[in-house]
């Protein structure tokens, strides 16, 4: 199978990424902006408006729009919890070790298993 040409993008995220703590930080943001959509889809699907899960949760409409939109500092369990159980769901936590991968043999293999774990690659994952 023949090797899909890098878009000028993909060779820009391979060098921008190649630096470690800026391709942390991306992982952490992405993370982040996973749990800002499943909270956004899980009110969806139980057919509730900001306000409606607001009356439910006893928090005001603006708030949920902050938490929706990761606005919210300091963002703490029993409030996650609260809006699992006007969702119908159950929040869960858990803990999961440091996978500890191998170090590439260059900096730009390094960076391209990031671009890979950012764009969802089989087999990578971002948390």
């Amino acid at each position: 199978m023949a090797k899909r040409k890098k878009t000028e993008v993909m060779e820009w995220l391979d060098g921008v990424l190649a630096d470690p703590a800026l391709a942390s930080a991306v992982e952490e943001r992405l993370a982040e902006m996973k749990i800002e959509q499943e909270l956004v889809a899980l009110r969806e699907k139980e057919g509730l408006s900001q306000r409606d899960l607001a009356i439910k949760i006893g928090t005001s409409q603006p708030y949920i729009a902050k938490l929706e939109s990761g606005r919210v500092q300091n963002l703490g369990l029993k409030t996650l919890a609260r809006y699992a159980a006007a969702t119908g769901t159950r929040l869960t936590v858990s803990f999961e070790p440091i996978q500890h991968h191998r170090k590439p043999a260059s900096r730009r293999q390094a960076a391209t298993v990031r671009a890979r774990r950012l764009r969802g690659a089989p087999g990578t994952s971002v948390r």
